[in-house]
């Protein structure tokens, strides 16, 4: 079994570009709408890590950030440097939501909106930590 995502975006053709350009994806293949010129399915791998996407297809249910007015999932793209992940990202056209700041459970991490309303978790490990240190710091950091 494997998990997949699947995203909508307002402009797929735009939005391959911008993910070339701020996380280094490369494009596997596309399909595109003989009908209008639309991307029907495109897939992009970023690393070993495949993510598909689409332009909007609304009478099937395919709907974009922008058209819903926000997401509630969080792409999460793990590297070796996430400030300098994150300073790619802005320079091609993200939002930063939050910059690069250490965590205590061992974790450096950014958020960033892509132009397409997708936010995106870019994360570095700094300390290799067990599940229980990890929760145990969180705890005692809330206390």
């Amino acid at each position: 079994m494997s998990l997949t995502p699947y995203i909508v975006c307002r402009g797929a053709e735009a939005a391959i570009a911008f993910y070339a350009r701020a996380f280094g994806a490369a494009e596997v293949f596309r399909m595109t709408d003989p009908s209008d010129g639309r991307i029907g399915h495109a897939e992009l791998r970023f690393g070993e890590a495949l993510l598909m996407l689409a332009d909007e297809y609304p009478d099937f249910g395919a709907i974009s950030p922008d058209t819903l007015g926000g997401t509630a999932v969080t792409l999460h793209l793990s590297t070796d440097d996430v400030d300098s992940a994150a300073a790619r990202a802005q320079k091609a056209g993200a939002l930063v939501l939050r910059p690069p700041v250490t965590q205590s459970f061992g974790e450096r991490s950014a958020l960033v909106q892509d132009p397409f309303g997708h936010r995106w978790m870019l994360s570095q490990t700094v300390e290799a930590l067990t599940p229980d240190e990890m929760q145990r710091r969180w705890s005692e950091k809330g206390a």
